[in-house]
Parts: C-alpha cells; sequence; structure tokens
C-alpha cells in the first residue's frame, strides 16, 4: 500500500469511529425515551396550525375548520385548543438563516401534534440561502422517526398504509460518506434496534387498530444482510405479538413489480419499510392514487407528530391570483391520520369515507386549481354536508 493511500485510509477509520460514536449516543438516546403520549389521558390536545409557504396556510385553515366541525363538542370543551404558527414561511427562514427559526422550533414544541402545510426547500438558483429542508430538521428536533402514508383507489381494490422508517437506513447519516481516495467512495446505512422496533410497533398497532389484517415487511436482507436483516427479524418478532395479523416478507425490488401487477397488488394492506426503500416506494403508490398531490403523510414521534400534505407549496398559484382554489385532499387525507393519532377513530372514519364519495364516487365538485373548479372553501363545504348526510 502507498503511504499516500494508508494515510487516506487511516483518515477515513478516524472519521468512521467519530460517525458511529455519534450513532452509538443517538441510539442510547431513543432507547432512553419514553413510552408513546397516551392522548385521551391529556387534559388538553394542543393542534399547532403551521400553514408553511404559499398555498399552505389556505390548505391547512381548511383542514383545521373540519377538526372544528367534527370535534365541536371538543373543542368547545377545551379538549381541543388550536395554535396558529405563522413562522415557517421560507422569507423568515431565511431571514434568520435557519431551517426552523428558534423562536418558531420553541411554538412547535409547545404543541402535541402539528398540522403542516408545505414549506419551500431552496434550490440552486434560488433567491434564497441554502438553509435545510424544514422537513427533516423537524424530524430530527422533534424525532419524528416514522412517515405514514396512505393510498386508496377503491375501484382498484388499493388500499394501502405505509410505515417508513424515517431516521435511520441510508438517509441516517447520507451526507457523512467518506471519500477515501479518487477511487473509492463509501457511504453508510444504519440500524438501531430501537429504532427497528418502535417502528414495527407502530406499523402492527396500526394494523390492529384499523382492522386490517396483514403486515408486508420489505426490505433486501437477502444482499443487505446485516442492517436489513436486522430489520426484517426484529419486524417478524414484533410481528409474533399480533396473532390476529397475517405477517409476509417481501424484496424490495419484487415489491416495486407486485404493486403494478393487477391481481396482486389487492393482497398488500400494511407495509412497514426502511428509509430509502419506503421513500421510493410511496411516490410509485402515489401515483395509482394520481400523483403526491392526492396522498397526505404524518411523520409520527414518540413524544410529537406531525402531519402535512406532501405536495409542493405552488407559489404560482399565488402569484397569479389563484390561491383560493388550491386543493385541500392531500391536507384533509393528512387530517383522517391526524384524527386516528389522537384518538378520534370515529371521526377519523367519517372523514375517509366522506373523502372517498366526494373524491372518487360522487365528484359533484371538481378542483382543477383554477376557476374552472370549487374554491378550496366550497371542497371543503363539500366534504363536511356529506359528512352530515352519511351520518345521518
Amino acid at each position: 500500500m502507498q503511504a499516500e493511500e494508508k494515510k487516506a485510509l487511516d483518515l477515513a477509520c478516524d472519521q468512521f469511529r467519530a460517525l458511529m460514536e455519534k450513532q452509538l449516543e443517538r441510539a442510547k438516546k431513543i432507547k432512553e425515551d419514553k413510552d408513546f403520549t397516551d392522548y385521551q389521558s391529556l387534559d388538553k390536545i394542543v393542534i399547532g396550525i403551521c400553514g408553511g409557504d404559499g398555498i399552505g396556510p389556505i390548505i391547512t385553515k381548511e383542514s383545521q375548520r373540519v377538526i372544528e366541525f367534527l370535534l365541536k363538542d371538543e373543542v368547545e370543551k377545551g379538549k381541543i385548543e388550536f395554535k396558529v404558527i405563522d413562522g415557517l414561511t421560507i422569507e423568515n427562514r431565511a431571514a434568520h438563516n435557519q431551517a426552523i427559526p428558534d423562536d418558531v422550533l420553541a411554538e412547535l414544541k409547545q404543541c402535541h401534534v402539528i398540522l403542516k402545510g408545505p414549506t419551500t426547500t431552496p434550490r440552486q438558483g434560488d433567491p434564497w440561502p441554502n438553509v435545510e429542508s424544514a422537513n427533516v430538521a423537524m424530524r430530527k428536533e422533534l424525532d419524528l422517526f416514522a412517515n405514514m402514508r396512505p393510498v386508496k383507489v377503491p375501484e382498484e381494490g388499493i388500499d394501502w398504509t405505509f410505515f417508513r422508517e424515517n431516521t435511520e437506513g441510508g438517509y441516517a447519516v447520507g451526507s457523512y460518506g467518506v471519500n477515501i481516495t479518487d477511487d473509492l467512495a463509501v457511504d453508510f446505512t444504519v440500524a438501531t434496534q430501537e429504532g427497528c422496533d418502535r417502528i414495527a410497533k407502530l406499523a402492527y398497532d396500526y394494523a390492529e387498530r384499523n382492522h386490517k389484517g396483514k403486515v408486508s415487511i420489505i426490505t433486501k436482507a437477502n444482499i443487505i444482510k446485516t442492517t436489513d436483516g436486522k430489520f426484517l427479524n426484529t419486524a417478524k418478532k414484533i410481528g409474533e405479538q399480533y396473532p390476529d395479523i397475517v405477517t409476509d416478507d417481501w424484496y424490495v425490488d419484487i415489491t416495486t413489480a407486485k404493486l403494478i401487477d393487477p391481481q396482486r397488488r389487492r393482497d398488500f394492506k400494511v407495509f412497514v419499510l426502511p428509509n430509502l426503500y419506503g421513500d421510493i416506494i410511496t411516490d410509485e403508490a402515489a401515483e395509482f392514487q394520481g400523483g403526491v398531490g392526492t396522498a397526505g403523510s404524518a411523520n409520527i414521534g414518540k413524544k410529537y407528530a406531525m402531519f402535512e400534505a406532501i405536495h409542493g407549496s405552488a407559489p404560482r398559484m399565488i402569484t397569479e391570483g389563484r390561491g383560493q382554489y388550491a386543493d385541500p385532499c392531500s391536507m384533509l387525507r393528512a387530517t383522517v391520520m391526524l384524527l386516528s393519532h389522537i384518538g378520534y377513530q370515529k371521526q377519523a372514519d367519517a372523514l375517509e369515507a366522506a373523502l372517498d364519495k366526494c373524491m372518487f364516487e360522487e365528484k359533484k365538485l371538481v378542483i382543477t386549481g383554477r376557476d374552472t373548479g370549487c374554491t378550496c372553501d366550497e371542497f371543503g363545504d363539500y366534504v363536511m354536508e356529506t359528512i352530515t348526510n352519511m351520518t345521518k
């Protein structure tokens, strides 16, 4: 080995050691975390309404209006309280040169759950400083380890819910890879025992609570034997605690094929999978439903949870004066998950059924993003009217 190569290798080993020491500290910290928040035991549940950028404030306000309708008695009793947080705009984040300004983060931590509108992440050539994604920062700061995305297409027999691990896998230390020499670059994938435990338990708890009969574990454990192997074996062990739920496991490559198989895709219900695979497959799955703009998303931790639309902030709609025609469906789908998460399953089911009817069945009002369709408020009224009619 040449002297320069040996020096480069020694430096890489030092970097690896420092990185692994940090990961061991993280593993210890998450193992010490307390149990999940019991929302129904709280005297008051604080829901943060964080509009973000562009059309975000419009669609989050509409979701707040629907929650107030569904939980009218709870709001009047003071069990549910809303906290509006305006400081996550790109202008404010750029002014502070922070992904989440300190005062905004303090406000977010005063909430139990957060309903969040889309936020702008600057790209090369944008007129903003290169601040980190607000979503990534929020996941780290609030330890939102689970990304949950449902996809539903009734006429295709599709009713899927994905639980993507949010903080480990190939993304955990994605910016800390090492260029050992010009000829060799190395990245890392990470799996902790507690990280695998908690995402699997969340997926099985959801399947049990929402009457889903099956959980599919997605990995590439035949090739990525250590970390994917840990994820697979841990999830299987958790599954043994739920005898009424069928467990199967699939490799990620064949899963992508089976999702487009009209016969086999009907068999899937709940998925649990590591970060990178979840990122890819949930985008594929959303296309069946009409694209990422139709899907809601939840980011769940033990203490906090954040629910969001997964589309962008659509700044052009605002600059063109079309904001009132923004589509609230993705945010309303996220609201279904929020209601379920805080213990209001009956109201969550009612909202989900109404959205299915309004989006897929009746379609009395259609959102087009322009004056050729209905406004955001009008669609919200349609959903609430549908809930009322369905519960008579």
